[in-house]
This record gives structure tokens, C-alpha cells and sequence, in this order.
């Protein structure tokens, strides 16, 4: 016979295991998934989100990474998000998005953003969430805008320094028809391929080059495939962070509210890190053997003028009036 003392270790054994394994069941899933690696800029989104939701959370949610496009390229996982199957959410490129909502393409117009300050302020106030309402008619839920940085040059052919340096250059561009426009009208040969893609082909040599922010190139290190880096800032390139509709809408209002504001906090995070590679990304590449060159003002506005006819195409899509009121925007 069981004694009265072991009946009560026992209860309070099961309600112990039964409290545990009810908390357990009670924690829900979300994967998410990005391009780049676990210390990369996407990765400290993915972990300021991560962190945020876990803590206010209590526990609730579990955050699953799959890093290093684990789950296959950014238009694969974008799709999967509008399907609701695969991951729960993603921080992604913005060039990858334009093939979804094409109002976000205004902003990989090259030459428009002066500075981080002026896109930032841009992107958080009425232009930047107006864009961000759009993503609701395409069935996915953009919670904010992340950020990669100033994109630049990198290439095994030569330093580029004028327009003509870039003539019949084989460049890789996202899939985004404002870059592939810009490289052509300046005579490059732009190859639009995703992100798993890319060492793999400049390795093989099949492509010249990459154009991408500092922060890619330093977690890349793509110092180990391309030997000239081209300080060039020709396009600000932002990112975002998204749940599929299908994961929100089984959210309660609070639920919301918290993965809201953890997104936040990923693109709070995202910014620390471009911050400190745009400060320390040069040195870095060049101490791991890279040859660099740093546009000055006046190149730049011979690129520019180099792509003007480009801009006739960007006013008809975009319209000259929102390309006047962001570079307006103090």
C-alpha cells in the first residue's frame, strides 16, 4: 500500500510534469528565416525580434532560425509566407519585394537617399509606412523596415572609378528592375541572380562582380572571392521584417501587439549593426586584402549623370512627385 506521504510526493510529481509539459505545449513555433548568416546584420534583427517577443512573451513564442537562406532564396520563403506554409516570418531585401509590391522600388532608386539620417527619416515617417500598408493587398503582413546600408562595388577586373569602367561589366544585381535598368543605361551587363548563388558564380568567374552595402561584404567576407572594392553608395538598400497573414491572423490583438513591437526592436538592431559597418567596414576589407577606392562627390555625379535617361523610366512607375517629396524630406 501506498502511503499517505508517498500519495502526495506523487501528486505533486504528476501535477509538476503535467504543469511543464502543458507550459511546453503551450509555447508556440516561429521560424524565421534570412539570407545571411547568424552574425550578420539580418541575424541581429532576427535576434532583437526574437529576444523581444520571447521575454514579453513569457515564453509563449519560440523563435526557430534558419539562417544562411536555409530555407532557399528570398523569393522562395516570400512566397511561402503569402501560401502559409514554410517559415512564420523573415527578414528580407527589399530588392527581393519589388517583384511583390513595386511601390517599394522607389527606394532603390540610385543617388536619391544623401545620407542614413535622410532614408531613415524617410522610411519612418508617412512615405515609408504608407509602403508598408501595400503589403496587405499582396497577403503579407510588413511589420518594419530593416536596413543593409549604401550599396557599393566589388569586382575582380578592375577599380571602378568612371562610367566607362563599368562598361560590359558582368554584374550581379538583385532581382529588381530599378538596378537592372541602372546598370544597363550606365553599359554594365547586369545578371540578376539570388543570394545562394553569388559566391558560387564569382568563384567560377561567370560573374565580374556583386554590388552590395558594406554590411554583406564584411559578413560575407567577400574579400575571399572579389579583389576590388568600389566605395560607391550609388543605391541605400533597405530590408524588412514579415509574418505571413496566415500566422497573424492567429494572433490575439496583445499577440499582435508584442510581435509589432519586437520588429521594432529587430530593425533597432539592424541599424546598430549597418552603424558600426558602415564606420568600420572599409578597414576591415582592406586588412583582409581588398584594393579600395572611394568615390568622390564629383565621380558620383558623373555616375549619375551617366544613368539620367534612366530617370524618365523612374518618373512614369513612381512618379516625379514621390521622388520629389523624399528627396525634400529633412
Amino acid at each position: 500500500m501506498i502511503s499517505s506521504f508517498n500519495r502526495l510526493a506523487v501528486a505533486g510529481i504528476l501535477a509538476a510534469t503535467s504543469w511543464a509539459t502543458g507550459a511546453f505545449a503551450q509555447s508556440t513555433e516561429v521560424k524565421i528565416a534570412y539570407a545571411l548568416a547568424r552574425d550578420s546584420h539580418y541575424g541581429a534583427a532576427a535576434d532583437g525580434w526574437d529576444k523581444y517577443v520571447t521575454e514579453t512573451s513569457q515564453g509563449k513564442f519560440k523563435f526557430v532560425h534558419f539562417p544562411s537562406s536555409a530555407q532557399g532564396g528570398e523569393r522562395e520563403v516570400i512566397e511561402g509566407l503569402q501560401l502559409g506554409t514554410g517559415v512564420q516570418a523573415v527578414v528580407v531585401s527589399s530588392g527581393a519585394l519589388s517583384n511583390f509590391v513595386p511601390e517599394i522600388g522607389v527606394t532603390d532608386i540610385p543617388f536619391l537617399f544623401r545620407d542614413l539620417p535622410h532614408a531613415r527619416a524617410v522610411l519612418d515617417g508617412p512615405i515609408g509606412e504608407g509602403i508598408l500598408e501595400k503589403f496587405k493587398d499582396r497577403e503579407l503582413i510588413a511589420l518594419a523596415w530593416g536596413e543593409q546600408g549604401f550599396r557599393h562595388i566589388t569586382n575582380n577586373r578592375q577599380p571602378i572609378e568612371k562610367p566607362e569602367d563599368l562598361a560590359g561589366l558582368k554584374i550581379r544585381t538583385m532581382e529588381n528592375p530599378v538596378h537592372i535598368t541602372a546598370f544597363e543605361t550606365a553599359g554594365a551587363a547586369p545578371t540578376p541572380m539570388s543570394w545562394p548563388e553569388v559566391i558560387p558564380a564569382l568563384q567560377q568567374g561567370a560573374i565580374d562582380g556583386q554590388e552590395n552595402p558594406l554590411s554583406v561584404i564584411v559578413s560575407a567576407k567577400l574579400w575571399e572571392v572579389q579583389k576590388y572594392l568600389t566605395v560607391s553608395g550609388h543605391v541605400y538598400s533597405p530590408a524588412m521584417l514579415i509574418v505571413s497573414p496566415s500566422f497573424w491572423d492567429s494572433l490575439s490583438d496583445d499577440e499582435k501587439k508584442i510581435f509589432a513591437d519586437g520588429a521594432l526592436k529587430g530593425k533597432e538592431a539592424m541599424r546598430a549593426f549597418v552603424d558600426n559597418s558602415e564606420k568600420n567596414g572599409v578597414e576591415t576589407a582592406k586588412a583582409a586584402g581588398m584594393q579600395i577606392n572611394v568615390l568622390s562627390d564629383e565621380q558620383k555625379a558623373a555616375f549619375q549623370k551617366s544613368i539620367q535617361s534612366a530617370y524618365d523610366g523612374y518618373y512614369e512607375t513612381y512618379t516625379k512627385e514621390l521622388i520629389d517629396q523624399i528627396i525634400a524630406t529633412k
